[in-house]
């Protein structure tokens, strides 16, 4: 066999475990029971493939050999393991069974992995971290570096969610229609959580983060033809609508550009359509959630044909609802803002100042970068200067840190 080719077949198996390795991974805690072997399995799989693939030629259905490759490797190990009770050769017989025929829609095995790593029984982080590790294949040190934590104490996190699934025998499998809305919350919520990080994170290897919120969007897609709630349908919008906007939110210098200095062609008009569709099929149904709400601020940012044009009136409409729906301090201050756009610097600065003096916001970076841009547009030079000094203080990104030096630099002396 010649080098080249050799070379070719090392390529493809690199770009089929890229594309289908997690997916494969799935199916083999589903048919195994346990992630630790899963993910054995799934190695043996692919090492399989390096040998086997030069000399026969890809198979037709990669992903359905690599999951059989896998599975007869996991009954290999268990019986070739000398402790081998009654228990041990029940568990290699229901592995051996034939496997049902793969469904891709709604019995995604992805899907039922999500649920289980989403289990209310687990604490949030955990949750989120073994999303990331078993879902989306992050490596443990990627993961530790999202959460700010050091990675040996992320490590233990994910065993111990791996043993409370094993020891509290939570289902692998996607949950009852009764006990879907429930569970979806959280599903929802890390769902988001994975978009965020890969949205936001516009230093280092940007492609990994890009493919982030890629998965984070076919999740919710998932998510949506299992369930089309209202609520799946605004996560899914929201993150369609934040992502029409990606290429144009980020200097070639890695700088961020405000939404109203983006130029607006570089938008993508199809997700922007998609997500807007998305958003009127939620708010028809009138079950309201805070996802389908914020989507519909999204929308009609997405929709005005210049930062000019914004129709600022029904952005603060749908803020006066989503503030009532979900009272938070943060949602506050992005209303006062829009109060600000929509009625003037003038009427904004209180609202900002009561928001900051209710103390909860007192450590929020944008918080004192929003009372700093209302006092500089006021001509309040000396009160602009002092919170964006304490914007700055607050602010690690660098991107973020260059913005707000250039603005404080900016002020007159």
């Amino acid at each position: 066999m010649s080098e080249h080719h050799s070379t070719d077949i090392q390529a493809t198996v690199d770009a089929v475990y890229r594309t289908e390795s997690r997916r494969v991974f799935a199916t083999l805690v589903r048919l195994l029971g346990d992630f630790d072997a899963a993910e054995e399995a799934l190695h043996e799989a692919f090492r399989a493939a390096l040998e086997q693939w030069p000399r026969d030629g890809m198979p037709a259905n990669p992903r359905a050999w690599l999951v059989s490759a896998g599975r007869f490797k996991a009954i290999d190990a268990i019986r070739r393991n000398a402790r081998l009770d009654e228990l041990d050769d029940e568990a290699a017989e229901n592995i051996a069974a034939p496997e049902p025929p793969e469904t891709e829609d709604i019995e995604d095995d992805r899907l039922r992995l999500i649920f289980t790593c989403c289990h209310p029984a687990l604490q949030p982080d955990a949750q989120v971290a073994l999303t990331l590790r078993e879902v989306c294949g992050l490596t443990t040190e990627e993961i530790a570096h999202a959460f700010l934590t050091a990675a040996p104490t992320l490590a233990q996190r994910i065993v111990r969610a791996k043993n409370k699934i094993r020891d509290a025998k939570i289902p692998y499998q996607v949950p009852a229609p009764e006990e879907l809305p429930e569970r979806l919350d959280s599903v929802l919520r890390v769902i988001y959580l994975v978009f965020n990080e890969g949205y936001a994170a516009s230093s280092g290897d940007r492609l990994t983060r890009h493919d982030l919120s890629g998965e984070a969007i076919r999740l919710a897609r998932l998510i949506v033809d299992l369930l089309p709630q209202p609520e799946a349908m605004g996560l899914l919008a929201l993150m369609l609508l934040h992502e029409s906007r990606r290429t144009a939110r980020v200097q070639p210098s890695g700088d961020l550009i405000l939404l109203e200095d983006q130029d607006r062609s570089l938008w993508n008009r199809d997700l922007i359509a998609e997500g807007s569709a998305l958003v009127e099929r939620a708010l028809a149904t009138r079950q309201i959630g805070p996802y389908a709400l914020q989507a519909a601020i999204s929308a009609v940012h997405a929709e005005a044909p210049t930062a000019a044009a914004t129709d600022w009136a029904q952005i603060v409409g749908l803020y006066d609802v989503l503030v009532r729906l979900e009272p938070s301090p943060v949602i506050a201050l992005n209303r006062a803002v829009a109060v600000a756009m929509r009625d003037g610097p003038a009427a904004g600065l209180p609202l900002v100042e009561a928001i900051l003096e209710g103390g909860e916001l007192a450590d929020y970076r944008l918080a004192h970068a929003a009372h700093a841009d209302l006092c500089r547009r006021l001509g309040k030079t000396a009160q602009a200067r002092l919170s964006y000094q304490r914007a700055l203080e607050l602010t690690q990104q660098a991107p973020e840190r260059r913005f707000l030096e250039r603005r404080l630099a900016q002020l007159p002396k």
